[in-house]
C-alpha cells in the first residue's frame, strides 16, 4: 500500500477535481539505483492503464502501479514539498534505501574496511587522499573519496588502477566498485 500525506492528498485530489474525464495516478519506479532512485507520478485514463497493473483506492482516488514497481513501492509515502528550488511530490520508499542512509555493516564491510585502513588510505595519504566506506549491498561497494582526491582529474585513475585492483584480490567476491563521490565539490584536489 502507498500513503499519501494530507499535503499530498490535498494536491492530487486539487488536480483531479480540475480535469473533465476520470483519471487516475500512476506511480512508478523509472530507476531502482541506490544511488539516485527515480520516480514518475503522472494522471492517466483508464485507457493508459495496463491490464497487468495494480490498481488501487487511496484517500478517495485511484493509484495505479505498473507490476514491476509494485514491490518497491510497497510502503512508500508520497509527500508535497515545496522549497526554494520549486514544490512538487517526493515519494519515499523503504524498499530502496539510498546508498550511505545506514552505516554499512557485516563481515564483507568490515573486510572492505580493512583493507582501506591498512593499504589504500596509506597509500594515498602522501597525495593528501582517504577513502571511506559508504555502503556494500550484495557485493557491490561503494567508496567516497575526499582530501585530494575529491576533484582530482586523476581520481578515476585512482579507482581503476589502484584501489579496484587492491580491493579485488584482497576480496575476490566484490563485483564492482561505485565511486559515490560529488568531485564537483572538491576544494584542495591534488592535481
Amino acid at each position: 500500500m502507498i500513503n499519501f500525506t494530507d499535503t499530498a492528498r490535498r494536491h492530487v485530489v486539487s488536480y483531479l477535481e480540475q480535469e473533465a474525464e476520470e483519471l487516475a495516478v500512476r506511480i512508478e519506479v523509472l530507476d531502482s539505483s541506490p544511488l539516485a532512485p527515480r520516480y514518475d507520478l503522472a494522471l492517466i485514463t483508464e485507457a493508459e492503464r495496463a491490464p497487468e497493473d495494480r490498481t488501487y483506492e487511496v484517500d478517495g482516488f485511484r493509484v495505479v502501479v505498473p507490476t514491476g514497481s509494485a514491490e518497491l513501492l510497497e510502503g512508500a509515502t508520497v509527500d508535497w514539498v515545496e522549497s526554494m528550488a520549486g514544490s512538487g511530490f517526493k515519494i519515499d520508499s523503504p524498499n530502496l534505501r539510498p546508498v550511505g542512509s545506514e552505516a554499512p555493516t557485516g563481515d564483507l564491510a568490515e573486510r572492505v574496511r580493512q583493507v582501506i585502513d591498512t593499504q589504500i588510505n596509506p597509500s594515498i595519504a602522501a597525495h593528501g587522499g582517504s577513502v571511506s566506506l559508504v555502503d556494500v549491498r550484495d557485493t557491490v561497494v561503494y567508496l567516497q573519496m575526499s582530501g585530494g582526491c575529491q576533484g582530482c582529474g586523476m581520481a578515476s585513475v585512482t579507482l581503476s588502477q589502484g584501489i579496484r585492483r587492491i580491493l579485488g584480490e584482497a576480496i575476490p567476491e566484490i563485483t564492482d566498485i561505485q565511486d559515490v563521490t560529488n568531485h564537483g565539490a572538491g576544494s584542495n584536489p591534488y592535481y
